[in-house]
């Protein structure tokens, strides 16, 4: 489903407008003012799956920012707008579709770190536990002195010592507290299921980040399933080969001046990628 059509930005003129000599005398970033126009971008137009590629410092990630924020979409990370953002937003201008969208989020790498730091933390306190009722048992299951029944937990703990494993033993205390640990990448996986839901617009900041190759064909397919199943438009900026390759989605290339929607295979990124493994493919056989 395609619920933004299209987006535009300021051309260079309506640019201009936004500050008059004494905001000049005031300022000295005019950050976003610039960026787009010199790109001779003024208009995108989205598909089900739309992508901005581009180095660091090509503006993929203002310009998602830019149509986050005047789509007013929910997101977790705040953005470091500068003097004149707001400005600039409220100026750009955009076309939805007849139907709107359940949900419209933007979802950034820091958002991933945070969950992933998250689960850590909870995992820590769940392994300082574990060391816990593992001494508790062994003391219980030694100890010479008889168990007062005055103290009910003194009693199941010896019974218990004595009729059940370490690890049972342990697992039956710890309770729904007792995280599975998982890799980075893995946990990274989950969090993508877990935030995505049918129906929506997701803004995708380089999702790429925390996954191995693997994990980022996993999710690949997981993002190509949502577009097809649940009716979910994705914007994304990414510079990872493996995303560059989702089926039909539109590229706008930021490297190049003016700004123009490639294929994948034509990207520098990824010919350089081509090139390298070509230069090693005797190595593989």
């Amino acid at each position: 489903m395609i619920y933004l059509k299209s987006f535009e930005l300021l051309n260079e003129n309506r640019e201009h407008g936004l500050f008059d000599i004494e905001r000049r005398r005031i300022f000295n970033n005019y950050y976003p003012i610039g960026i787009f126009t010199n790109k001779e971008l003024e208009e995108i137009k989205f598909d089900r799956i739309t992508i901005f590629y581009g180095g660091n410092g090509s503006g993929k990630t203002t310009l998602l920012n830019i149509i986050s924020e005047k789509l007013e979409s929910i997101r977790k990370s705040k953005i470091d707008k500068g003097s004149y953002f707001d400005l600039y937003v409220d100026k750009c201008s955009y076309e939805m579709s007849f139907e709107e969208p359940m949900e419209i989020k933007t979802i950034t790498s820091d958002d991933v770190f945070d969950y992933l730091l998250d689960v850590r933390s909870i995992n820590s306190n769940v392994n300082r536990r574990k060391e816990r009722l593992s001494k508790e048992y062994m003391e219980a299951k030694f100890s010479s002195k008889n168990s007062s029944f005055d103290n009910y937990e003194e009693v199941k703990n010896a019974y218990d010592s004595k009729t059940k494993s370490m690890s049972r033993y342990v697992r039956d205390r710890l309770g729904n507290n007792n995280i599975v640990e998982q890799s980075n990448g893995e946990s990274a996986l989950l969090f993508w299921e877990r935030e995505i839901k049918e129906d929506s617009i997701y803004l995708l900041d380089e999702p790429e980040n925390s996954l191995s190759a693997e994990n980022q064909i996993k999710l690949k397919k997981f993002i190509e399933d949502s577009v097809r199943f649940y009716n979910c438009q994705f914007i994304i900026s990414t510079h990872s080969p493996f995303l560059l390759n989702l089926l039909e989605a539109k590229i706008y290339d930021l490297d190049s001046i003016p700004v123009k929607t490639k294929k994948w295979t034509e990207l520098e990124n990824v010919k350089i990628y081509h090139e390298f493994f070509k230069e090693h493919e005797s190595e593989f056989e």
